[in-house]
C-alpha cells in the first residue's frame, strides 16, 4: 500500500514543482521514496525475522522499473550508494589491527593469494564443461573469463555488515574473511589494470599501477606515523571536528587513489586511509559518530541494487542458478580447500567458506567495462546481476545461520573421511583427564590462565582447554597445556572430550560471545556428563545471573559487577592519593603479561 501510494503521489510532486525545478528535485525525491520503501519493508522483515538487507533489496525491486516502476531512473541513487561503500571500507580499515592479521600469519596470507587464482581456474573449467553441455554463460571471445572472474570475488559491503551485526568481525573466522577480501581487492586492481590490455597486457602499466598503490601506502602509513597524531590530539578535543577530520582524511587518500596516475579505486584509497588510522586511539569514536551516516548510504545501495535487477525470463533464471551453483562450489576448492590444508580445523575453515559464498558489487564493475571494451556482451551482465541478487539475499541466511550449518557440514566431512583437528585423539580414553576444565577459551579466559601460570603454577598444571580456535590450539600446545579442540556448543564434544572425572568445569565466556549455545544449556549438559562437578559459568546481567543459580549454578561470573566493585575500590583508593602508585603497578603488570590472546 505505500509503495502504491509513493507512485501516485511521485508524478504529483514532479508536476508540482515544475520542469525545472523537478528536475533539481528529483534525486531528493527518489532518495526519499527509496527511504519510505526501505523504512516499511525493513520494518517487516524484522517482524518475520528476515535479515534486513532483504527488506532494502526487496524495497528496490518493489519501486524499481519491475515492480510498480516508482523510480525508473536510479542512476543518481546509485552514484550516492558508492558512498556507503567508501565509507564501510574506511571503517574496516579502522578496524584491521594489521598485527593481529599478522599473527594470523599463514590462514590470511596463503588463503589470500591463492583464493582468487583457484576459484578462477575451478569456474573456469567448470563452464568449459557446461558449454559442452549447451550451458552458455554469455557471447563474446572472453564470456567465460570474466564469468569465472566475476563469482570468484565476494561482496566486501554484504560480508562485513552481516559479521559486523553478528559480532564476529573479530574472530578468527572473521578475520580471515576479511584478509581474504583484503586480497581480493587487490586482485581485483590487477584485473582493472590488465582489463583494458586482455590481449596483449602491458607490463610497465602494471608495474606503475602498483609502484604507485606502494607509493600510496607508504605516505599514508608515514603521513599517520608523524604528521596526524599532534592535529587529532588537538582536534579531538572538539568530537564534531574530530568526525569531520576523519572524513576528510578518508576522503583526500581515495582522492589520490583514484587519479590517473596511482591508478587505484576510491574505494581502496578509503581502505588504506582506515588502515592508517587504525593504531589512533581516537578511532572508535570515529567508527560511532560514521556508523549512522554509513547505515544510510548503505540502505541507499542495496535499494538501488533491487532497482536495477532485470526483468526474469526462464532461461536468465535457470543460467544465473547453474552459475550461482558454481561460484559456490568453487568456493570449497580456493577457501575451504585451502584453509583445511593450512590445519584450520574444520569450524575456521568452513565458517570463512560460508561468509564468502557471493559475489563482488565490483564484479558488476568489471563486466560492465568489459561490455565497454568489446570483450563481452549484455547478457553475461545480465546473468551475473541475477546471480548477484540471488547469492546476496542467500548470503543473509548463510551467514545467520553459520554456525549450525557448519556444525552440520563437519559432521558430514568428518563422516566422509575429512578429520578435524584433533579429532583421532578426541576419545576420553586417549585424553589425560584433569580436574579443571575451562569451555572455551577467549578474552577472560587468557587473563585467567596468565595470572594462574604466574601466580599459581601448580593450578594452572591441572586445567584442560576445550576451544575450536586452531590459533589457541597452537599455543597452548606450544606451552604444554592440555587442550581439546572442539565445539562446546555439542554435547557430544564434552563428552568425547573426556570431562566425566572433572571437579571443576569454568566457562568463561557469556552468551553475546557463545554460538550455537547458552550458559545455561552448557550448565545443563556439563551436569548430565559429571553431576558432582562444581560448575562456574558466565553472565551478563543480573538476570541472568539469577536464573543460572536456579539452573543449578555453583558460581555465576557477572563481569559487569567484578569490573564495578573493581572500579570502586581504585575510585576509593585515588581519593586517598594512590592512584599514581595503582597507575605504575599496573602498567608494570601489562608489560609483563604475556597472555596467550594478547
Amino acid at each position: 500500500m505505500v509503495v502504491l501510494w509513493l507512485g501516485m503521489l511521485a508524478p504529483n510532486l514532479a508536476l508540482a514543482t515544475g520542469t525545472e525545478e523537478a528536475s533539481g528535485h528529483s534525486v531528493i525525491q527518489n532518495i526519499a521514496i527509496s527511504l519510505v520503501a526501505a523504512s516499511v519493508l525493513g520494518f517487516l522483515m524484522k517482524l518475520l525475522r528476515q535479515p534486513l538487507l532483504l527488506g532494502y533489496i526487496l524495497a528496490g525491486v518493489a519501486i524499481g522499473p519491475i515492480g510498480f516502476g516508482v523510480i525508473n531512473e536510479h542512476q543518481d541513487i546509485v552514484t550516492l550508494s558508492e558512498i556507503g561503500l567508501i565509507l564501510l571500507l574506511f571503517m574496516i580499515g579502522l578496524e584491521i589491527d594489521l598485527k593481529k592479521m599478522a599473527g594470523a600469519g599463514r590462514l590470511i596470507m596463503i588463503p589470500g593469494l591463492l583464493q582468487f587464482p583457484i576459484c578462477v581456474a575451478a569456474a573456469y573449467a567448470s563452464f568449459a564443461v557446461l558449454e559442452r553441455l549447451g550451458f552458455d554463460v554469455g557471447a563474446g571471445s572472453y564470456a567465460r573469463l570474466y564469468a569465472a572472474i566475476a563469482i570468484s570475488l565476494s561482496s566486501t559491503m554484504i560480508v562485513v555488515k552481516l559479521l559486523f551485526d553478528k559480532m564476529e568481525l573479530d574472530t578468527l573466522p572473521g578475520r580471515i574473511t576479511v584478509g581474504i577480501l583484503v586480497f581480493q581487492d587487490i586482485w581485483a586492481i590487477i584485473v582493472l589494470a590488465v582489463q583494458p590490455n586482455l590481449n596483449n597486457p602491458e607490463l610497465a602499466g602494471l608495474a606503475r599501477t602498483f609502484g604507485a598503490g606502494a607509493l600510496l601506502v607508504g605516505v599514508a602509513m608515514a603521513a599517520s606515523r608523524y604528521l596526524l597524531p599532534p592535529i587529532f590530539k588537538r582536534v579531538a578535543q572538539v568530537p564534531e571536528l574530530l568526525l569531520v577530520m576523519s572524513l576528510g582524511w578518508c576522503f583526500l587518500v581515495a582522492l589520490v587513489a583514484a587519479h590517473p596516475f596511482v591508478g587505484l579505486s576510491m574505494e581502496m584509497g578509503a581502505l588504506i586511509a582506515g588502515i592508517s588510522l587504525a593504531t589512533f586511539p581516537y578511532n572508535l569514536d570515529v567508527v560511532a559518530k560514521a556508523v549512522s551516516i554509513r547505515d544510510f548510504f548503505i540502505t541507499l545501495f542495496f535499494v538501488a541494487l533491487g532497482m536495477q535487477i532485470p526483468l526474469p525470463h526462464l532461461d536468465v533464471i535457470w543460467i544465473a542458478l547453474g552459475i550461482a551453483a558454481v561460484a559456490l562450489g568453487v568456493r570449497l576448492f580456493g577457501v575451504f580447500g585451502v584453509l583445511y590444508a593450512l590445519k584450520g580445523g574444520h569450524r575456521a575453515s568452513l565458517l570463512a567458506t560460508i561468509n564468502l559464498a557471493q559475489v563482488s558489487e565490483f564484479s558488476l564493475v568489471i563486466l560492465t567495462l568489459g561490455i565497454g571494451l568489446g570483450h563481452i556482451e549484455q547478457d553475461t551482465l545480465t546473468y551475473t546481476i541475477w546471480v548477484f541478487a540471488l547469492l546476496a539475499v542467500g548470503s543473509t541466511y548463510l551467514i545467520t545461520l553459520s554456525h549450525p550449518i557448519q556444525s552440520g557440514v563437519s559432521r558430514l566431512l568428518s563422516f566422509v573421511g575429512f578429520k578435524d583437528l584433533d579429532q583421532s585423539h578426541a576419545d576420553a580414553d586417549q585424553v589425560d583427564h584433569h580436574p579443571i576444565v575451562l569451555l572455551g577459551f577467549y578474552r577472560i579466559a587468557s587473563a585467567l590462565f596468565e595470572e594462574l601460570s604466574t601466580k599459581h603454577p601448580h593450578i594452572a598444571r591441572q586445567l584442560k582447554v576445550i576451544d575450536f580456535n586452531p590459533q589457541v590450539k597452537q599455543k597452548l600446545d606450544a606451552l604444554n597445556v592440555a587442550h581439546v579442540y572442539g565445539d562446546i556448543s555439542h554435547a557430544d564434544t564434552l563428552h568425547h572430550a573426556g570431562i566425566h572425572h572433572a571437579q571443576l568445569v569454568v566457562c568463561t565466556i557469556p552468551d553475546g560471545f557463545l554460538r550455537g549455545t547458552t550458559n545455561v544449556r552448557l550448565l545443563q549438559n556439563v551436569k548430565s556428563l559429571c553431576p558432582k562437578a562444581k560448575v562456574i559459568v558466565t553472565a551478563e546481567t543480573v538476570a541472568q545471573t539469577l536464573e543460572l543459580y536456579a539452573a543449578g549454578a555453583d558460581y555465576v561470573l557477572e563481569a559487569s559487577q567484578v569490573a564495578g566493585d573493581w572500579l570502586a575500590s581504585v575510585i576509593e583508593r585515588s581519593i586517598q592519593g594512590e592512584l599514581p602508585r595503582i597507575q605504575e603497578a599496573a602498567i608494570k603488570d601489562l608489560r609483563q603479561r604475556t597472555e596467550v590472546l594478547a
